[in-house]
């Protein structure tokens, strides 16, 4: 192609200066005219051939860098997955859910074990675990905040397997020598072992909430980078390892424990979180290094800024210009500044900081946007409708065994499974905000079976019956309880009928457990897709900066929910008194709910319940704080 330009080229050339010189007289002019027509046509054709051939090698590697996948086999796209960071990610967190779902089965049964068979060691351990998150929480999340991804991730881990390692050695001691330690100083030794015991388990609690906030509301983020699709679908494959891990992991300890001992059971833990420590630690390396965006971190706001867009927001609220207000605020924040620069080197000022940010971290999370969805997620906390103790416990008394009440947790584990997939599905043909409001609609529904169990025949429930009748005496165990039937082939359940009453036929008797079940288990379909909504809500309208700290609040919410719901049935611990807690459970239920459809309507007005319009919501200048995101 170079030659054949060259040669016409100087075919040109030589024409032209013949024509100058002495062209008229060897050639006619028409002749001269139509061989440079010629040249020009031939030239003008071998250049564009040339930029087709050109821009034909252009298309084509371009090609081949947007669409790489296209060279690759199918074992290579399967060897590009499992070294992937959000495989790495998967794995992690399945070694690590593993190791937290076998000690938090295997510390309960330890420490009944250990104090003769009573509760009172298990329900210590239960109210310091959740007393020290809600306490905690924003102070544990702030600490997050501010410091290195990677930092956090390995002191957290490092934290919470040592303990459970030193935790699970200290119990070994205990089981071995525990006569021994009983009989020295009149058995205090053997209770400074059990306040070690709670206290170490604790911090290994505190510990697994700071890598809980780390991976699952701040790396996962990062990972799944601006693709939303991909971080529910990384959202809900966590939420799947962490259904299985429930199920599994207990079975095992609990088989070990079974046909070995609580020594055996002991060491085995012991060295389950010795070497997963090692394994998450190395993963969670990989993945740091498989993704640079995890190496930058948001900084914190100065507190003079996020002082006057709060002011800025209230004014907007109240109708006023916010350039009014502009000056006198930052005249008050660099007062505040030079009153704070002068207390840091104070001790006082030290001590008091954890409350300080205690306090800054509610209020931060009660200026988000997203505080009404995730009261309304702490609300679902509130209820004794879940496979917990309280329920199972309730079961027990109304003559359901073991065996069926294993399966019963099965069928629950497979309807959450089942939940997380709808989720993802529901998701994409209706958007977050519209799937939250479903999977809350068929919760509630799902829960009416729930109310009507408390009314129909075989259920305990009496309000003749006070539930605080004998109050202190549940308390103080001072009372001794019907032993209850746990055979399934009984025919009656235990009730509070009257003897002058008909007792209910075999049928009957199992009408009212039958529904409660139902609806708790057909309830977690709309429970976990409303969990998964809330939490991928908080990732992508809490700014990096702040994912900690809200996240470490929220926490709190479901703790502090928790526990009133352990108080209602320490308030009213009587089966004839169940019905009345499943509606007040239900109710709670139904508030949170509301909460949400509030946040929802505000957010996409009317547009909600167009529930196959997945467009996304423009923000406007009359709400400019609203989530973006439908």
């Amino acid at each position: 192609m170079p030659c054949c330009l060259y040669s016409v080229n100087k075919m040109r050339r030589q024409i032209f200066r013949m024509s100058s010189r002495a062209a008229a007289a060897l050639l006619p002019r028409r002749a001269v005219t139509a061989v440079t027509l010629w040249l020009r046509r031939k030239t003008t054709r071998s250049k564009n051939t040339g930029d087709f051939c050109q821009s034909n090698q252009v298309s084509q590697d371009s090609f081949n860098m947007d669409h790489p996948a296209a060279k690759k086999t199918c074992c290579e796209s399967v060897q590009d997955f499992f070294t992937s960071a959000k495989f790495l990610i998967y794995m992690g967190h399945a070694l690590s859910t593993w190791g937290d779902r076998m000690w938090n089965f295997a510390v309960a049964v330890f420490l009944v074990e250990l104090y003769g068979n009573s509760l009172l060691l298990t329900a210590v351990y239960g109210l310091v675990v959740a007393g020290s998150v809600l306490l905690l929480g924003a102070i544990i999340g702030d600490w997050v905040d501010r410091n290195p991804r990677l930092k956090v991730a390995q002191t957290s881990l490092l934290v919470q397997n040592s303990c459970v390692i030193a935790c699970g050695v200290l119990l070994m001691v205990v089981f071995q020598y525990k006569e021994q330690l009983a009989s020295l100083y009149s058995g205090w030794i053997l209770t400074i072992c059990y306040i070690l015991v709670i206290t170490i388990a604790n911090i290994a609690n505190l510990a697994s909430t700071a890598t809980s906030i780390t991976i699952q509301r701040d790396w996962v983020v990062v990972v799944a980078g601006q693709d939303s699709s991909k971080l529910a679908d990384m959202n809900a494959t966590v939420r799947i390892i962490d259904q299985l891990t429930n199920i599994l992991a207990p079975m095992l300890v609990g088989q070990i424990m079974a046909f070995g001992s609580h020594f055996i059971g002991c060491g085995f833990i012991s060295g389950w979180n010795l070497c997963s420590m090692c394994l998450e630690y190395t993963l969670l390396w990989k993945v740091y290094q498989k993704t640079p965006a995890l190496a930058m971190k948001g900084g914190q706001k100065e507190s003079g800024q996020e002082l006057k867009q709060l002011n800025n927001q209230k004014d907007l609220e109240n109708g006023q210009n916010p350039e009014e207000s502009s000056q006198p605020l930052m005249n008050e924040a660099s007062m505040v500044e030079k009153a704070d620069s002068s207390k840091e080197q104070s001790c006082c000022y030290q001590v008091t900081e954890p409350l300080r940010t205690l306090k800054s971290g509610w209020v931060a999370y009660y200026n988000q946007n997203i505080f009404l969805a995730g009261l309304s997620l702490a609300c679902l906390y509130m209820t004794v409708l879940g496979f917990d103790c309280i329920t199972t416990g309730y079961a027990y008394t109304q003559g359901l065994n073991g065996s069926v009440l294993s399966l019963l947790m099965g069928a629950s584990a497979v309807f959450g499974i089942c939940g997380t997939v709808a989720f993802t599905w529901i998701r994409k043909k209706c958007g977050l905000i519209r799937t939250g409001f479903i999977s809350g609609v068929a919760q509630l529904s799902c829960l009416l079976l729930c109310v009507a169990s408390v009314f129909t025949p075989g259920s305990p429930f009496n309000l003749n019956v006070s539930p605080f009748q004998d109050l202190y005496s549940h308390l103080m165990g001072e009372t001794t309880l019907l032993e209850p039937d746990h055979n399934i082939h009984v025919g009656v359940n235990a009730t509070s009928s009257a003897p002058s009453e008909e007792l209910p036929t075999p049928l009957e008797s199992y009408i009212s457990v039958s529904l409660l079940f139902a609806g708790v288990i057909a309830a977690r379909v709309g429970l976990w897709s409303f969990d998964l909504t809330v939490t991928q809500l908080i990732q992508e309208n809490v700014i990096e900066s702040e994912r900690g700290v809200i996240n470490g609040v929220q926490n709190s919410m479901n703790y502090l929910l928790d526990l009133l719901h352990f108080i209602m049935v320490i308030l009213a611990p009587n089966p004839e008194a169940f019905g009345l807690l499943v509606i007040i459970s239900v109710s709670f239920v139904a508030i949170g709910h509301a909460m949400y459809f509030r946040f929802a309507f505000k957010s996409l007005g009317t547009r909600l319940f167009l529930c196959c319009s997945p467009e996304q919501k423009v923000e406007t200048a009359e709400s400019p704080s609203l989530p973006t995101t439908v």
